[in-house]
């Protein structure tokens, strides 16, 4: 009986599948065509300018790519400044047009470094994609009471603490930046949370650069509040922490900042002062302080809202959120913020307005010499060449710490590719005279001049910021190329300092816009007057503290003086900025 039901079952089962395939064609092969090109290669992580910075000598770097072909992949190869760390070959893929890696790079050092990734496809058409990024040298905080530094040039880190913010939905970057490579990118529903631990006390400042989106209309920026467990999805609670936000006013945006005391809460709304119109599309600088008695709100450097209150408190506060009310200030619909932010610096003390200002002035900055005990850009990781032997002052001879100090034939040069040159330029350091030698270079930046090798003086582009004997005092003078001439900026006597006198330092700054130059000593102006722009035909580097190698031909070689804190800047600083640096 069961051989005859194994019999009956069989012959069902056949006449079944008889059926089923009555009518419809076999399956057979199709012709994918013709290849029609090679490989689309995307490099997702890390991004093109990340700049990793954590105190460890040597970092890991998640590298994250993304290969598709039209017909089929074959090999992808992987590989770090030229070393392979990985491989792949047909057969090994789910998918064999789309393929995603993700691996981790352990030994990246400090320093530039290139992600290459190279794919080849079954017709041996091949496509090599790179993306560059730098390990800096750990973090040190520029300015009092840092407790957290986002550059967002490539990720989400707090260069203070090397610790990584926590992504909500898909926030990204800008390609574009105020400071640096990159700036943060909103995007709907998205946003980062970072841990309070550490940065709640009595006092409080958020300074940032900030490009509006007004889509949405309204939407928070920087949150630090408690839980509303009686509105769990809209979340409302304003007694304790603080929300910086925006909204619609007339078609502009109005900043806003709310503080909770503890048993209520402090409204700091400018009206139209805090207004920004979106139609503007530039970069702004946001910033506000929190004392025990007094709150703050700036724009630009201004004082947009300010008033008395009793302190604010931080019972329940957790997180900080960055580019939304999320999730703690929801109730009224202040979400995502999708526009850039760059720069966000936290500080545990009240800022002055007059350092609010200097945060804003900073943000132009393109080179910082502090000359503590290095001649390295503290905002790169790049280190000035040395010629001869120049030298340091001592801790503590500096007019902050250490200092430059000059030697005979020594000098500092810097690559003018990284100083980001165009129409505007100014230059800002402290400076201790020694008249011996009586004349000197200070700053640079020159062409070569081939007609006179070793004596050069070819004045046609870029400038010369130098010193010389003016009746036993010395004379400091600016002259700058416009392409096909020169223009000079000499105050006379205005821009004399005596060294018998003058023997502590002195702030020296000089500006050029596209339509004059000034020179400041001490925030004064000694010589200002009209040109018609400058010009970088021909220049390739900036000496630091000596005329040489593009600017000798009057003997304005090495200067023995002391100088400390140099700054250069993309933009022409107005007075009142210089003034803002010397204080």
């Amino acid at each position: 009986m069961k051989n005859i039901n194994k019999i009956i079952i069989g012959l069902f089962t056949l006449v079944f599948m008889l059926s089923c395939y009555d009518g419809i064609d076999s399956i057979s092969e199709v012709d994918p065509g013709p290849d029609a090109g090679a490989p689309i290669v995307t490099i997702i992580k890390p991004t093109d300018g990340l700049s990793i910075s954590d105190p460890n000598p040597v970092s890991s770097v998640i590298i994250q790519l993304r290969v598709e072909d039209d017909i089929e992949v074959g090999s992808i190869s992987v590989t770090v400044d030229g070393n392979e760390i990985a491989s792949y070959e047909e057969g090994s893929y789910v998918d064999y047009r789309i393929v995603n890696r993700e691996m981790t790079y352990d030994n990246v050092g400090i320093g530039d470094h290139t992600v290459t990734v190279t794919a080849t496809d079954l017709a041996g058409n091949v496509t090599t994609t790179t993306s560059n990024f730098t390990k800096e040298p750990p973090y040190t905080p520029l300015y009092n009471g840092e407790i957290l530094y986002m550059p967002f040039d490539g990720d989400y880190t707090n260069l203070v603490t090397s610790t990584a913010a926590t992504e909500v939905g898909n926030p990204g970057f800008a390609g574009e930046a105020k400071v640096g490579n990159n700036a943060y990118a909103g995007a709907t529903d998205s946003y980062l949370t970072y841990p309070t631990d550490g940065l709640l006390s009595s006092q409080f400042t958020a300074t940032f650069w900030y490009k509006l989106d007004a889509s949405p209309d309204r939407a928070g920026v920087l949150v630090i509040g408690p839980p509303d467990t009686a509105n769990p999805t809209a979340q409302n609670n304003r007694n304790s922490g603080f929300r910086f936000f925006r909204e619609n006013a007339g078609g502009k945006q109005r900043f806003k900042l709310n503080i909770g005391n503890g048993t209520g809460e402090n409204w700091f709304d400018g009206g139209a002062a805090a207004d920004v119109d979106p139609a503007v599309n530039e970069w702004v600088h946001l910033a506000f302080s929190i004392s025990e008695s007094q709150a703050t709100v700036y724009i630009n450097g201004q004082v947009v809202s300010q008033g008395a209150f009793p302190g604010i408190d931080w019972s329940g506060c957790d997180i900080l959120s960055i580019m939304s009310g999320a999730p703690r200030f929801t109730g009224w619909d202040h979400k995502s913020d999708s526009s850039y932010m760059d720069e966000l610096r936290l500080f545990n003390v009240a800022m002055t307005q007059q350092e609010i200002q200097q945060q804003m002035i900073y943000g132009s900055q393109t080179l910082y010499m502090p000359f503590n005990n290095s001649y390295s850009d503290a905002l790169s990781d790049l280190n000035a060449a040395e010629v001869g032997s120049p030298g340091f002052a001592g801790n503590g001879n500096g007019y902050d710490g250490n200092a430059y100090a000059g030697a005979t034939d020594s000098y500092l040069t810097v690559p003018v590719d990284a100083l980001d040159l165009g129409t505007s330029f100014s230059a800002s350091f402290w400076y201790k005279m020694n008249a011996t030698p009586d004349r000197a270079g200070i700053l640079v930046i020159g062409p070569t001049d081939t007609a006179n090798p070793g004596a050069e003086n070819l004045r046609t582009s870029g400038f010369r910021f130098f010193r010389e004997n003016a009746g036993g005092k010395q004379r400091f003078k600016l002259n700058v190329g416009n392409g096909t001439g020169e223009t000079w900026f000499d105050g006379g006597a205005a821009a004399d300092l005596d060294p018998a006198v003058t023997t502590g330092w002195v702030h020296m700054a000089f500006t050029i816009s596209p339509t004059e130059a000034v020179v400041y000593i001490n925030g004064a102006v000694v010589k200002q007057g009209a040109f018609t722009g400058i010009s970088w035909d021909g220049t390739d580097v900036m000496s630091i503290m000596s005329g040489a190698p593009h600017f000798t031909g009057w003997d304005h070689k090495s200067d023995l003086s002391y100088m400390d804190d140099l700054r250069i800047f993309n933009k022409a600083l107005t007075q009142a900025e210089v003034t803002a640096l010397m204080n």
